[in-house]
């Protein structure tokens, strides 16, 4: 019998999945193919609307190899294991002779632990464990939350948190989760036998393909100790995610709360001795923390460093100390001493880090406003350590033994893919080099006719904006744009405060749309609102640059109150910048202008999601138009007619406006 083609096996997929065929999926389909036959890396940019889950599930699943599938977003993951994969695996099975097998597997935090459930959660302050069902009154919201937990441990047969609907709080499912530093692991636990995160493992080693998310690639590769089966090829989506993402698994903490919960696990374990000398020491963390002023330090003052060198010391005391004592009293003793240790271990390696202080680190000072009254006095102070830059770990870790795709709908920055590239480890697209991964950029295009269906229109005639500065002229534009559209706007902001004075003044300016203000509301909640009244806007900031899929008309109108460079006073951005400089680069177009593009790209993405879908973006900055670099940051957006006309664009939203009206009073005349 002869092997299936590549087309065919396309061709059956999308049927299933009730798709139509793209040709930028059969282009990026092919490409995969040819990637994973010659363990090659690809990166390959896939407008939305191209299918580009199935156009590397296809190859892939055709080659037969183990696969692993690293995607960003929870909602991605779902769509690929219980809807896509499913699907795929039954249309090409015929044509395989085979059923591949696949699984989902997360960080086992992610899972419930039936020992914390049925034993306790150790207490800090006192011996032992306590059971955290009888601590919570049941008509609290968390007594509630944990009495459905327990319910849901009998019939749920994953233990995914994320199968939990309708969820609950982080609060309640730290009562009955472990990280894995906490795990009793499964020979020495009483119910490893019957352990969720253990039968995902197991489930994922026999899969064909893995489906997981950037964090535990990231957690692999920095580890050391693998967490995911072997595997042949390694495919990133939303690998526009994928730096900030190890970057942020990278990053280190300390905070007096967490130095304090150190010591109170510990003290009941371990010799007085041992006991006072981590008690001293963190008293002398939390006062200078308490004296701690936000921003970079390029230096370690010579307290701070004093005080982690003694940090550092007392856990390596109390860390011996607790493998050599055993206290009988404490009930179940292994659960207790193995949360003291892994809350010891991590202050020990967070401080013994900053104490060696490496030259590709970042070391800074972060406040956050205090919660509440004096009980949380010191709470806004934390010490953070993050990687320069995570390329080097990534081309090491990431790029040998194996072929890799990167997929996302924005890879091409300014016109080409070598800042992504770089930001990922890899030399220029096409060099050579022992040490450099063989690699090549495919853009297939979008579906979409994006001179036709989209305007981008920037507001040149506005006043240049300044770092929280008054921008009346900025909201006076939003509100002739919003009531031009009729609603039907999504609002992205470049910080919090922006989208909160907008929702305001706009709130009582025009109160005939309604405005939804991320945070009032779930992130899902908001989406469905606007999506289900054409009329309401709805406004925000980071999430919502790449989180919103709103096809049709709710969503016609994008605006873009700034262009969202990283803030001047972010450490780690800075750093960065100033490391690029003094090796004889461009630290802002490398750092910042990417960082923006990237986020605009994502966010301009939101206007077009379907074929029959028109609209503006609208860009509220006048540096798009007048600065040198606004040409590299519009060669990253999506091919719109170009317009800096203000009544051209009102014209445009207000004509857009008027046909989806017309459609939206038709509509029940033609269901009848």
């Amino acid at each position: 019998m002869t092997k299936p083609s590549l087309p065919e096996l396309l061709h059956a997929a999308v049927t299933a999945v009730g798709g139509t065929e793209r040709p930028g999926q059969v282009t990026m389909a092919e490409a995969v193919a040819e990637a994973i036959d010659d363990a090659s890396h690809l990166l390959v940019q896939a407008g939305t609307g191209t299918g580009k889950s199935l156009g590397y599930l296809v190859p892939a699943l055709a080659q037969g190899e183990r696969v692993v599938v690293a995607t960003a977003t929870l909602a991605l993951q779902r769509q690929l294991v219980e809807r896509d994969l499913p699907r795929a695996v039954e249309a090409l099975h015929p044509l395989l002779r085979r059923r591949p097998e696949f699984a989902m597997l997360k960080g086992r935090s992610n899972y419930l632990c039936l020992h914390r459930l049925h034993e306790g959660v150790p207490q800090d302050e006192e011996e032992g464990l306590f059971d955290q069902f009888e601590a919570a009154a049941p008509t609290s919201k968390l007594g509630q939350d944990l009495l459905r937990l327990r319910d849901w441990a009998d019939e749920t047969e994953t233990g995914d948190r994320d199968n939990l609907t309708p969820g609950v709080s982080d609060r309640a499912w730290s009562q009955v989760s472990v990280s894995s530093r906490e795990c009793l692991g499964a020979t020495k636990c009483a119910y490893g036998a019957e352990c969720f995160a253990e039968m995902a493992r197991e489930r994922a080693k026999l899969a064909e393909v893995v489906v997981t998310n950037h964090a535990l690639l990231a957690i692999d590769a920095i580890e050391g100790a693998p967490v995911l089966p072997q595997h042949e090829v390694l495919i990133v989506d939303e690998a526009h995610e994928l730096v900030s993402r190890v970057t942020g698994v990278a990053t280190g903490e300390l905070t007096p709360g967490q130095v304090n919960r150190a010591v109170r696990r510990a003290a009941k374990l371990v010799d007085e001795k041992a006991a006072d000398q981590l008690q001293t020491a963190a008293e002398g963390f939390e006062r200078l923390m308490e004296l701690a002023l936000p921003g970079r330090l390029e230096e370690i003052p010579e307290d701070l460093g004093y005080a982690l060198m003694a940090l550092r010391d007392a856990c390596r005391t109390v860390v011996s100390a607790l493998g050599n004592t055993r206290d009988k009293s404490v009930q179940d003793e292994d659960a207790v001493r193995k949360q003291a240790l892994a809350s010891v271990e991590s202050v020990h390696d967070v401080a013994e880090r900053i104490t060696n202080g490496s030259e590709w680190d970042v070391v800074w000072y972060e406040r956050h406003e205090p919660r509440g009254g004096a009980a949380y006095r010191h709470s806004g102070a934390s010490l953070r350590v993050a990687p320069m830059s995570v390329s080097g770990l990534l081309r090491e870790k990431l790029f040998t033994d194996r072929s890799v795709v990167l997929t996302s709908a924005t890879l091409k920055l300014g016109g080409d893919f070598n800042g992504v590239g770089a930001s990922l480890g890899l030399g220029p697209e096409g060099a050579e080099g022992d040490d450099l991964p063989r690699w090549k950029g495919v853009d297939v295009g979008s579906p979409f006719d994006y001179p036709r269906q989209g305007i981008l229109y920037v507001a040149k005639h506005l006043a240049r904006p300044a770092r929280d500065g008054d921008r009346a002229d900025m909201l006076d534009e939003l509100t002739e744009l919003i009531q031009a559209a009729g609603g039907r706007t999504l609002g992205l902001f470049s910080s919090m405060r922006a989208a909160q004075l907008a929702a305001e003044e706009l709130r009582s300016r025009i109160p005939e749309f309604p405005i939804l203000l991320q945070g009032e509301e779930t992130l899902g909640e908001l989406i469905k609102n606007f999506a289900a009244d054409p009329k309401t806007c709805l406004f925000g900031t980071l999430s919502l640059w790449q989180g919103v899929d709103v096809p049709g008309p709710s969503c016609q109108l994008v605006v873009m109150d700034k262009i969202p460079f990283p803030r001047p006073d972010d450490p780690l951005m800075s750093a960065r910048q100033k490391a690029v400089e003094e090796a004889g680069g461009n630290g802002f177009m490398a750092v910042a202008a990417t960082h923006a593009a990237l986020l605009m790209a994502q966010g301009a993405g939101r206007l077009v999601r379907a074929t029959g879908d028109r609209g503006v973006v609208a860009v509220l900055d006048q540096r798009l138009a007048t600065a040198r670099y606004g040409s590299y940051l519009k060669a990253s957006l999506p091919d719109f007619w170009f317009t800096t006309d203000r009544n051209q664009a009102r014209k445009s939203l207000a004509a857009i406006d008027a046909v989806a009206k017309r459609a939206e009073t038709e509509a029940p005349v033609e269901a009848e």
